[in-house]
């Protein structure tokens, strides 16, 4: 099997250390956007051959699982937290950030659902189904919201949250991924 589609093991992190946990999944979807990125080159010069079928339905399961998880860890439990933790003009500034976010979480997830069906028919055998533009589209969309993540909210949180809070939200954590 040519390896060469398929990422490498991702970064781990625990639910002891939940802003870590979410830090992991940006690399595991920076893994995954490799992949892709690499995908419509290897369709070309192979087809859609066990390779090309397996890496699309290994990217397929991550971001309809894992993917779908990371957003709701964010909106549900991280942006409420934050907010939470902010009074007056601060709340204000934090609560742009974390709409702005939420925001590109919903456009990302269009984008990925035009991506997944395209990624479906790889998976059945057909080598022409994936738009390369389509590709660059999601992977330019998640490699900005990442950035935002990493050097803006993820850096506030660890700052403002206290011990309790992070607990809470890796208890959410678990419990959305049934641990």
């Amino acid at each position: 099997m040519d390896n060469s589609l398929l990422p490498g093991s991702g970064a781990s992190a625990g639910f002891d250390a939940p802003l870590d946990m979410l830090s992991a999944c940006h690399e595991r979807i920076e893994k995954q956007c490799a992949t892709l990125r690499r995908l419509p080159a290897h369709l070309a010069a192979h087809g859609a051959d066990a390779d090309a079928r397996q890496a699309a339905a290994n990217v397929m399961r991550y971001f309809d699982t894992a993917g779908r998880n990371h957003h709701a860890d964010e909106e549900s439990d991280l942006f409420p937290a934050l907010l939470e933790s902010m009074a007056g003009s601060d709340a204000v500034c934090l609560r742009d950030i974390t709409t702005a976010l939420t925001r590109e979480h919903r456009e990302l997830d269009r984008a990925w659902g035009t991506l997944r069906v395209q990624l479906e028919s790889v998976t059945r055998g057909d080598a022409s189904a994936l738009d390369a533009a389509a590709v660059d589209d999601l992977i330019s969309r998640h490699a900005r919201h990442i950035a935002r993540e990493e050097d803006e909210l993820l850096p506030m949180a660890r700052r403002l949250l206290s011990d309790e809070q992070l607990q809470e939200i890796a208890r959410a954590m678990q419990a959305r991924r049934g641990v």
